[in-house]
């Protein structure tokens, strides 16, 4: 299931970005007193509670500037606004109730989604509360007293920002089709896969880079079974970037990633593998999904008996954190291969699942400790008591031990390769997690 998405909006300089990075505990966005400094939209995955969420930063919001950033602003604000489950909207307490603020509750009105009224720099309670009423003028809800820059009333805020959150969907729960996001750079064919997967132009292919800008569902059955691909507009570098829509698609990426099992990874052919690449793959590969990397264009490119090779060790090369990734080569043009996609996405959903028994795995690790030894420090040499498996989607693994320092990355790098090397997984990343137990 997806996570809920919430949206900080509001005029120029009233501390967006420092909330955000308050409720980020990092330092994501600049802060600064310079009415504009937040340019774009900057996300982050959050949690409250028992309550996951994705952030988003918004430029401010100037309604009637004709200004071309803050224009843009506007614009990126409001696609933010759409996008999200539930909005933040924050104004200052000190500039008190100005006109921008109306025409922005006006927007956030007509939006029909769930607002929490936010009044900031309330660092003196007791001084500057009374200040705060007039806000409720507004007609968009009580407003909720807080101090970005002193952390204060953070917590009453965000207790009603996850009232709004949707409810889990149970048929979405139960709903055990896989579900395939289909992520990449603008312009590498994501839409054109599906049609001829789907034998049909059910989405609008163009030549013109960022044509997909929302993210969309579509059913597509195969040998009696169902699979669920979710398109997402193609990812960009920053200095490409024209359109402040363009922007906003690596949120409804993320969110599309989210919500799918598998993500095909599409490169072009013609262009290579590129940084670019590897970034977009690192959302999936974060968040632990399974991973096929799929290139497209295959038929335009002149091939002899290495170039297949050759072209998958680029790839191993500049997606080396992907190594355990599946590679198809395909032509949506043509259609070459693109049934090979689904025997792809069946194994990976597979391995996904599998579970492994823990005295089978304990069997590996003691295996894979007489070979190689555990390292050791200042005379003190790390034990790994016992391992198991606590979860899938992905397969995650716990290692308990005597000293969680003691572990070295490396070392936990050679326990995966072990288990790669014993039960496959392959399409799917593992995640393993060490803890520490005190000796009796």
């Amino acid at each position: 299931m997806s996570k809920p998405i919430v949206a900080v909006v509001g005029r120029p300089n009233v501390g967006k970005s420092t909330l955000f990075n308050v409720i980020a505990g990092q330092r994501i966005s600049i802060v600064k007193d310079t009415p504009g400094v937040t340019r774009d939209r900057i996300y982050a995955d959050c949690t409250w509670l028992d309550k996951q969420f994705t952030l988003i930063d918004t430029g401010g919001i100037e309604p009637d500037s004709t200004d071309i950033i803050l224009s843009q602003m506007r614009e990126q604000a409001e696609i933010a606004i759409e996008t999200a489950d539930v909005i933040i909207f924050i104004t200052d307490v000190r500039q008190g109730l100005v006109d921008s603020d109306s025409k922005v509750s006006d927007m956030l009105r007509r939006s029909k989604k769930p607002v929490v009224l936010v009044v900031n720099k309330v660092d003196d309670m007791s001084k500057l509360n009374p200040d705060v009423y007039e806000f409720y003028n507004l007609g968009i809800g009580d407003p909720i007293s807080i101090s970005a820059m002193q952390k204060l009333g953070i917590g009453d805020m965000l207790d009603e920002v996850i009232k709004y959150f949707p409810e889990q969907n149970l048929e979405e729960e139960e709903d055990e089709r896989p579900r395939i996001s289909i992520i990449g750079k603008p312009n590498v064919g994501k839409s054109s896969i599906i049609n001829k997967l789907l034998g049909e132009s059910r989405l609008i292919v163009s030549n013109i880079a960022g044509t997909t800008r929302d993210a969309i569902d579509t059913t597509v059955k195969y040998h009696g079974k169902e699979y669920v691909f979710i398109d997402t507009a193609g990812l960009r570098r920053k200095s490409k970037i024209k359109e402040e829509i363009e922007r906003f698609s690596i949120i409804r990426a993320v969110a599309a990633v989210e919500r799918s099992d598998v993500a095909l990874m599409v490169i072009d052919a013609e262009e290579g593998i590129t940084e670019q690449d590897a970034k977009i793959a690192g959302i999936a590969h974060e968040r632990g999904k399974g991973i096929i990397i799929v290139v497209n264009k295959w038929d335009t490119i002149e091939k002899d008996n290495k170039t297949t090779k050759e072209f998958e060790n680029k790839i191993r090369t500049v997606l080396s954190y992907l190594s355990y990734a599946e590679i198809v080569f395909v032509s949506a043009k043509t259609g070459q291969r693109l049934n090979k996609l689904y025997d792809k996405i069946d194994m990976v959903m597979e391995n996904q699942t599998l579970r492994i028994q823990t005295g089978v795995l304990n069997e590996i690790v003691m295996e894979a400790t007489a070979m190689h030894q555990p390292p050791s420090d200042k005379g003190k040499r790390l034990k790994i008591y016992y391992a198991t498996q606590v979860a899938v989607k992905p397969p995650t693994f716990v290692f308990f031990v005597n000293n969680k320092k003691l572990m070295h990355f490396t070392y936990l790098r050679y326990l995966e390769n072990k288990i790669r090397d014993t039960f496959g997984f392959k399409g799917t990343s593992l995640r393993l997690l060490v803890r520490e137990r005190k000796e009796k």
